[in-house]
């Protein structure tokens, strides 16, 4: 019997790093988007044959073809990240209040599937980890439960790119599956893997009420190898549109910093190698507890994780030491795309601000390749061509 690929829809696709991750063993049947600059990255890396530009509140059923596989869905996290406002999801019916309360846009479009008989296998939803502390952890009660309300058993799994790439980017991905079908043997644990699972994860899933906490899954994932790469590995020589800075930015730079991190340039200069780190600017209560504007440093060989403005972040500066030599500049567009383990023939937009938005909203793609490849295909399975066409 012939096998076809696994199907997904991709929403709030971004620049489709989720679709980068799944790979070839998996076919797009839908993509969306509501801002232009990223459609018009997807359309550049994946053509315009599945994807739909526009609001979600707005689109209708009926442009979702067949039934999938999956659904992914990396809603909108500026509400619930440390970065953001710290506003939440909202409840259904106020997802035009918030941009994390697009939520509720996705799960109306789940819900209308499962009504005409052609909901998704599965679901995954990504996030920040704020989601899970966010409201007292009513967030992620609300998330649980809706996906309960249209007939899924639901777990999640914090997964870092660090393992994958030298960024430090935590995220939360829920898994749901429908009910009724039995999961293949191996998948699940009796217990959460702390690799998989955060402390803040554990103390969300403690909260679930009775009914929901039945049914919630603890997904088993392989330990991925080692990563082999720092961030040193991945940086261009001379970007043109990252320029090293002046010796008088420089030395601002380094006025902002508190002691303990000048003290860290210090060492560095004294081992006399070349060394490369990252700077973030961030606001910190002085000895006297005045806001200050700090500088800080860190030389582990991992990038700290990619945000946007709109995130309420400044862009990460790259710091390189030799001896006596300074120098910073801001990260590359391409040198953001290598962290988020895209390949050097993913096509980025001219603009760097447009592309460094585009990384920082989006997905670590190794990420999603580690969970495709050891939860999401051995749990769905390759259906064969005949199956999919007396499921439609």
């Amino acid at each position: 019997m012939s096998r076809r690929p696994l199907t997904f829809y991709e929403f709030f696709a971004g620049g489709g790093m989720a679709r980068a991750g799944l790979g070839a063993d998996w076919s797009c049947l839908f993509a969306n988007d509501l801002d232009p600059d990223k459609a018009a990255s997807y359309r550049a890396n994946w053509g315009d044959g599945d994807f739909v530009e526009g609001d979600l509140g707005a689109l209708s059923v009926d442009a979702l073809p067949g039934r999938a596989d999956l659904a992914w869905a990396s809603f909108p996290c500026q509400d619930l990240s440390l970065a953001g406002t710290g506003r939440g999801m909202g409840a259904a019916g106020d997802a035009v209040k918030t941009r994390s309360g697009a939520f509720w846009l996705f799960h109306d479009k789940m819900r209308a599937l499962r009504d005409e008989g052609r909901a998704p296998r599965a679901i995954v939803l990504e996030n920040v980890v704020g989601v899970l502390t966010s409201h007292g952890k009513r967030d992620f009660c609300a998330v649980v439960a809706a996906l309960d309300e249209i007939g899924y058993r639901t777990g999640a799994l914090t997964l870092d790119a660090r393992w994958f790439t030298p960024q430090s980017r935590p995220r939360v991905f829920f898994v749901a599956v429908q009910k009724n079908p039995p999961f293949p043997h191996g998948l699940t644990a009796a217990e959460p893997n702390p690799l998989w699972a955060s402390p803040a994860l554990r103390a969300a899933q403690a909260a679930l009420p009775e009914r929901l906490a039945v049914d919630w899954v603890w997904w088993r994932l392989p330990e991925p190898p080692r990563r082999n790469r720092d961030l040193i590995d991945l940086l261009e020589d001379a970007p043109a549109d990252a320029p090293w800075r002046p010796a008088e930015a420089n030395a601002r730079l380094l006025a902002l910093m508190a002691p303990a991190h000048r003290e860290k340039i210090a060492e560095v200069q004294a081992d006399g190698r070349r060394v490369v780190g990252t700077i973030y600017r961030r606001t910190r209560f002085d000895e006297n507890g005045i806001k200050r504007q700090r500088a800080e440093v860190r030389f582990d060989g991992v990038a700290g994780c990619l945000r946007t403005p709109g995130g309420g972040s400044s862009r990460q500066t790259l710091i390189e030491i030799q001896g006596g030599t300074i120098r910073t500049r801001l990260l590359s567009s391409r040198e953001t795309a290598r962290l988020m383990g895209l390949p050097d023939s993913y096509l980025l937009p001219k603009s760097a601000s447009a592309a460094y938005k585009l990384c920082g909203d989006g997905l670590c793609a190794p990420v999603v390749r580690h969970l495709a490849d050891h939860l999401l295909a051995p749990l769905l399975g390759d259906a064969s061509t005949d199956e999919m066409a007396a499921a439609e």
